[in-house]
């Protein structure tokens, strides 16, 4: 059995790259969506997003900025916790109860990682943390 491959002194540090991976990740969405970079062809250039992804693309870019940085992070994973789980339910879901037949695995995945964030806090080398010394 490993144990100490990776030190628990690290967690911090690994903690803090889960947030900002995933906040510039998720803010890549909203990108795509508002204004088409990286260009992609599920959101073509020159055709208007139906309201519901422009929503969507909003709290995508609003929320991955918030999140990537570490601002009032509990709130924000609270927020796009549900998007997700929204999203799963109405895009993916129908298609098949299974993530891995219906294309939902990013987003089942970004919720839980959501969640974990609202109960935890952003951790190290976050606005939060800086507020509240």
């Amino acid at each position: 059995m490993l144990t100490g491959v990776i030190p628990t002194s690290y967690s911090g540090h690994l903690r803090a790259a889960l947030r900002m991976i995933t906040g510039l990740l998720f803010l890549e969405h909203g990108l795509t969506k508002l204004i088409h970079w990286p260009a992609t062809d599920f959101f073509p250039a020159g055709q208007p997003l139906p309201t519901l992804m422009l929503v969507a693309g909003i709290l995508e870019l609003v929320g991955g900025v918030l999140f990537t940085i570490g601002a009032f992070t509990r709130l924000t994973s609270f927020i796009l916790a549900g998007m997700m789980a929204v999203a799963y339910f109405m895009a993916h879901m129908p298609n098949s109860f299974f993530p891995v037949q219906n294309g939902g695995e990013a987003a089942v995945m970004y919720c839980f990682i959501f969640l974990y964030f609202a109960a935890s806090g952003a951790g190290p080398y976050s606005v939060d943390e800086n507020r509240s010394k």
